[in-house]
């Protein structure tokens, strides 16, 4: 009895079949990269040409690497960088102290209820973001219920003091576009927040009842740490598109109120100066990049949701 070799592996035959199957996923995600491509890179690197061009629209504009639009921009307009990073800052934080609580409920005691606060949630993106924005003209109107509560409550005497009312005024202010933003972008913050408790083993809260911990201590030492992922995906998701939004400050503010967003918006449109308005939007991008990196490695989780 003779026993033949086998071929080395290295001359076997190849599969088509197996060969087509490894490369689906590829085929998969060719639609999403020419997407990108098309739709976030391409205008990304013609944004970038423009932020170094000079001239004038009626002269045209001509790539001249004048990289001193950049200081000459930032040194102009640094203050509404800064109210802009400080109005969604406070926006964040006031949408995770309004969200947590509420995504705690529909996670774990809504019960059948659930789907309907979850529904109510997303109910505002059924209508137009210029008409939400606008429907708080009507909220904070001067001498409206809103107004006269807070009044009541001396709550307008602390803002005022601090600058962000004006008397008995809250249209046109600071806190104005504060309130517009945490309205507008809260549901972005809910959902990732739910969607990170919802997946928390209940027989880890039964445990940490067993070891006779507080409801104060689970949610210290168990519920908190373990929806991190939904904190940090909601805050970001929250931070991000309000730091350069310029709607709310549009019609909830004034022209002490504007945002960076509007800087940009109005030297595209009005002023027609393209060079400083790319380089504002690539100032803002760079600044937002470093803090959320900054943000995400101090956090602790890139588990995001």
């Amino acid at each position: 009895m003779t026993i033949t070799e086998a071929p080395p592996i290295a001359d076997l035959p190849v599969r088509k079949g197996s060969t087509r199957k490894r490369l689906v996923p590829y085929w998969l995600l060719l639609p999403g990269i020419i997407w990108l491509v098309v739709f976030f890179a391409l205008p990304m690197v013609y944004q970038a040409s423009t932020s170094v061009q000079t001239g004038s629209l009626e002269q045209g504009f001509e790539v001249t690497w004048h990289f001193q639009t950049y200081w000459d921009a930032f040194r102009e307009y640094w203050p509404q960088f800064v109210r802009s990073l400080l109005y969604a800052g406070t926006a964040t934080l006031l949408c995770l102290l309004l969200g947590y609580p509420l995504a705690y409920v529909i996670a774990f005691k809504a019960g059948r209820w659930r789907n309907l606060l979850l529904v109510l949630v997303i109910a505002p993106f059924f209508t137009s973001f210029l008409i939400r924005t606008l429907a708080w003209k009507t909220i904070l109107a001067d001498g409206g219920p809103v107004v006269d509560v807070l009044n009541t409550l001396h709550v307008l005497d602390v803002t005022s003091w601090i600058g962000w009312t004006e008397g008995d005024r809250v249209l046109a202010t600071p806190m104005a576009v504060v309130c517009g933003l945490t309205y507008n972008f809260l549901p972005f913050m809910i959902l990732p927040l739910y969607t990170s408790l919802e997946r928390i083993d209940g027989r880890l809260h039964e445990a940490a009842r067993d070891l006779y911990a507080s409801p104060t201590t689970t949610f210290r030492k168990v519920t908190f740490p373990l929806s991190m992922p939904g904190v940090v995906s909601g805050t970001l998701l929250t931070f991000i598109p309000a730091s350069g939004d310029y709607v709310n400050a549009e019609l909830l503010g004034s022209t002490d109120t504007k945002m960076v967003g509007n800087v940009i918006q109005s030297q595209f449109l009005r002023v027609l100066d393209y060079p400083t308005a790319a380089a504002l939007s690539f100032i803002l991008m760079a600044i937002v990049l470093i803090m959320v990196t900054v943000y995400i490695r101090r956090a602790g989780t890139e588990d995001l949701v």
